[in-house]
């Protein structure tokens, strides 16, 4: 949700939700996916209604990996990840986020988003890149 408020409203209304929808848990699953699937679900939702637009993207673009210069990788906080991950715009951090945080496959993500998997896979590419050149922009920096 990118705001802490906004998440601990939507975690309220998810368990608000799964309670009142108690009878529908089928027990086909354990209740942590079932009740995971409400809150991810419950966010969704509440982007939806902000009219968040994708930005699509014609291609998918292949990272090209850069020959080995001999220099030790570089080491990232947490705290690097996160702030450069909210600088994302708000489809692309999403289907970054359900894709790899959450472990959705970009089939999953484009029906939850009603979007085509190009478009998940292509967003998700386009994420990935971005968050590298914030990364890079930091070390460099020297955050």
């Amino acid at each position: 949700m990118n705001n802490r408020e906004e998440a601990e409203d939507m975690l309220q209304e998810s368990f608000t939700l799964a309670f009142m929808k108690m009878d529908s848990y089928r027990y086909e699953s354990a209740f942590g996916a079932w009740l995971k699937r409400i809150v991810i679900n419950t966010c969704i939702n509440a982007i939806n209604k902000r009219k968040v637009e994708l930005t699509y993207c014609e291609e998918i673009y292949e990272h090209d990996r850069e020959e080995d210069s001999g220099e030790e990788e570089p080491r990232f906080t947490v705290e690097n990840i996160t702030r450069a991950m909210e600088q994302l715009p708000e489809g692309g951090r999403m289907i970054f986020s359900l894709y790899l945080l959450e472990g959705y496959d970009h089939v999953e993500i484009a029906q939850i988003l009603g979007i085509n998997e190009s478009t998940s896979k292509s967003q998700y590419m386009r994420a990935k890149r971005r968050i590298a050149e914030i990364l890079k922009d930091q070390e460099m920096s020297g955050f």
